[in-house]
């Protein structure tokens, strides 16, 4: 079953529930800032490892110390809940 893309309204409730996050063109992007790269790449080995689970793979890519995510959910033209979920996920690991 594919995920149905959220309403406007309910792409601004779930925004303000997932600190850090900004609504961007389809999708909703952050950049994590870590003390190291090493750090940097320990949380993108985890974050992989969520995604791989949720079946819903970000769009990233990491620079030393930080690391930019966007999350749009392709098959559903726009955001999904998975999006929002991956994105709670996401904070959660980077504490």
């Amino acid at each position: 079953m594919a995920a149905e893309p959220l309403s406007s309204n309910e792409q601004q409730a779930r925004l303000a529930e997932t600190p850090g996050w900004e609504l961007a063109e389809g999708g909703i992007n952050r950049t994590f800032t870590f003390d190291s790269f090493v750090a940097a790449f320990g949380f993108m080995a985890s974050a992989a490892i969520v995604a791989e689970k949720m079946n819903h793979h970000p769009e990233w890519s990491n620079v030393y110390n930080r690391v930019t995510v966007r999350l749009t959910t392709h098959d559903a033209g726009g955001l999904t809940a998975l999006d929002f979920d991956l994105a709670a996920r996401m904070n959660a690991l980077a504490g």
